[in-house]
């Protein structure tokens, strides 16, 4: 009995000291946010003796356009992300549920187009964007980010839409609907907990890029965020307490998405009943 109480003990003590050493680094960035002037990084120990301000909190949104900045991401990371979602959903709708010729060919095909690092891609999608005249403009962005997510949210979404039974198909093909009704009123509705977790991980993709951004935005004025966060680096120093509080400030839609569709996240049994037997 107590080998038992003592083996419990270790187990949680564990997972408690995991869970402070992977919640530390956090607790450290926003603390330093409250560092006015701060070139170097503080102390562990200094940082939990520090008086709570927000004076960084609001020379960082005041300065270098940064609220412009962050309109900016929100406008792109919305479009790509609902883009996205119903693209991936559409492109899986005719994977699981038509036949035609060369399908699980071309299946393995966008498979295969998953092993390729992004980074590779980022010449050949510069040379396309730029040939159809859409560098620095949201529209390029858009394209490569919706067509690039693709591949994978209909891998993801397939194996959903799959496991939806076919019977609920009947009471809308009794009314006089076609495929486009089915989907839209019986997969999509069924899919939620899918869709809603890879809401997340699109907005959080997307939110955060960097290097694309960057490779076809060249006006300052349509920059998005990850660009205008290392702009607070200064040509001599870094002045710390500003990019965490930027980058906390960043981090907010991000939060609050997760907090928007963290009830759909994907759970077993999400079509239950859909069929009674």
């Amino acid at each position: 009995m107590k080998t038992s109480l003592l083996g419990k003990i270790a187990v949680y003590a564990a997972i408690l000291l995991g869970a402070l050493l992977f919640l530390f680094p956090f607790v450290y960035m926003i603390l330093t946010t409250f560092f006015l002037g701060t070139n170097t990084l503080p102390k562990p120990d200094e940082v939990f003796h520090v008086t709570p301000n927000y004076t960084n909190y609001a020379t960082v949104w005041n300065k270098n356009h940064f609220t412009t900045y962050f309109m900016n991401s929100v406008i792109v990371t919305s479009v790509a992300m609902v883009g996205s979602l119903f693209l991936g959903a559409l492109t899986a709708y005719g994977f699981s549920r038509f036949a035609f010729p060369g399908k699980e060919f071309v299946f393995r095909i966008f498979l295969l187009t998953m092993m390729i690092p992004g980074v590779i891609n980022i010449i050949p999608q510069f040379v396309t964007i730029k040939g159809l005249g859409l560098v620095n403009t949201y529209w390029g962005l858009w394209l490569i980010y919706i067509a690039g997510g693709v591949v994978g949210n209909m891998f993801f979404l397939r194996g959903f839409f799959e496991s939806i039974p076919k019977e609920l198909e009947e009471s809308v093909l009794i009314d006089g609907g076609g495929s486009w009704r089915i989907f839209w009123n019986i997969y999509l509705p069924q899919s939620l907990p899918a869709m809603g977790t890879l809401a997340i991980f699109i907005f959080q993709g997307t939110w955060e890029e960097y290097f694309l951004a960057l490779t076809l935005i060249k006006s300052e004025a349509l920059r998005t965020l990850p660009i205008a966060i290392l702009m607070f680096n200064d040509k001599y120093a870094t002045n710390y307490g500003q990019i965490f509080a930027a980058s906390m400030i960043a981090l907010l839609p991000v939060i609050l998405i997760y907090m928007a569709f963290q009830k759909k996240f994907v759970q077993s049994g999400f079509n239950e009943g859909g069929v009674k037997g």
